[in-house]
């Protein structure tokens, strides 16, 4: 028998997907169909690590830990063969500051639902770090 060959996700289906997951980050909802219910989620924020099943549950992991308006901005997605990775940068108002973090998402997919997620971050920076970051180590790419 013929060893059968996996095929990338399509960038389009990709950005899709990306665009509704990230927006769940905004507002706290998805879609219905995005998520599998039984959906693994394992993040690992600076300093520690946690995991969850559940659409439901990282719906409401997301509304706990939100400060302010959140706003997302995604940076890029890069389709893989079992479904894509995401990049993004979330701003939130936090009192009279404002902090970012990027966050960089492995996710799973199968039949066109995200049925796993790995997420790193780096955690949220308030004004002072970001301007003591671009005197310290000014990038040299966004």
């Amino acid at each position: 028998m013929p060893a059968q060959t996996a095929s990338t996700l399509d960038q389009a289906t990709a950005e899709q997907l990306s665009q509704a997951y990230n927006a769940c980050f905004e507002t706290f909802e998805c879609e219905d169909d995005l998520i599998a219910p039984d959906a693994f989620f394992d993040f690992l924020p600076p300093l520690w690590r946690f995991q969850f099943e559940g659409r439901d549950v990282f719906l409401n992991q997301l509304r706990s830990i939100a400060q302010g308006d959140v706003s997302i901005k995604v940076l890029r997605t890069v389709p893989t063969v079992s479904g894509f990775v995401t990049e993004h940068e979330e701003t939130h108002a936090v009192g009279n500051t404002t902090e970012v973090a990027r966050r960089l998402h492995l996710v799973e997919v199968r039949d066109g639902r995200i049925t796993e997620v790995t997420t790193y971050c780096n955690g949220g920076w308030d004004d002072e770090l970001r301007a003591r970051h671009a005197a310290e180590a000014p990038m040299l790419r966004p």
